[in-house]
């Protein structure tokens, strides 16, 4: 028999209805500015990255693609004139995604209608102390599911937690 009242289900439940929730909420910012939600993840995550750029394999490692997938991805941005590829002077093998100038100026369009929406739907919701409690908790999470997620960059405002 499946439980009707296990809490387990109800907050996995939840967290699965708040994202599909943010991401309908999130996407039209995105659209306007002609981007996709996995591009709009791409460029913020190298904006926000030492001197905006992050190894091919710690970018697919922070988003939510493969390598492959990642591959595709900067591929199209590169076409578009807001990601370029550079090779790694130290590993043939290895090459970086950089945000373009062009890159940093469409984020400039959207983030500041994202802030918006994120502050409307999302953390405007919470007082501050269940902003922090919420920031906290997902940290956890995170570096349990997803501990590559930080991959090659330096994440303001959090600490490094020792794995044990």
């Amino acid at each position: 028999m499946i439980p009707s009242d296990d809490a387990k289900l109800t907050a996995f439940g939840l967290l699965m209805e708040v994202h599909a929730g943010l991401v309908g909420k999130m996407t039209p910012a995105f659209t306007a500015a002609g981007l996709s939600g996995v591009d709009f993840e791409t460029l913020i995550r190298l904006a926000r990255s030492p001197e905006r750029q992050l190894r091919m394999s710690d970018l697919a490692a922070q988003t939510s693609l493969s390598t492959s997938g990642v591959t595709r991805v900067v591929d199209r941005l590169e076409r578009e004139g807001l990601v370029r590829r550079v090779a790694c002077a130290s590993d043939r093998r290895a090459s970086y995604a950089t945000l373009t100038d062009a890159g940093v100026e469409r984020l400039e369009v959207v983030v500041p209608r994202h802030l918006e929406d994120i502050e409307t739907w999302f953390t405007g919701l919470l007082s501050p102390a269940q902003l922090e409690t919420l920031l906290d908790t997902l940290r956890i999470l995170r570096d349990v599911v997803r501990p590559c997620a930080t991959a090659g960059a330096e994440v303001p405002g959090e600490v490094t937690r020792p794995r044990s």
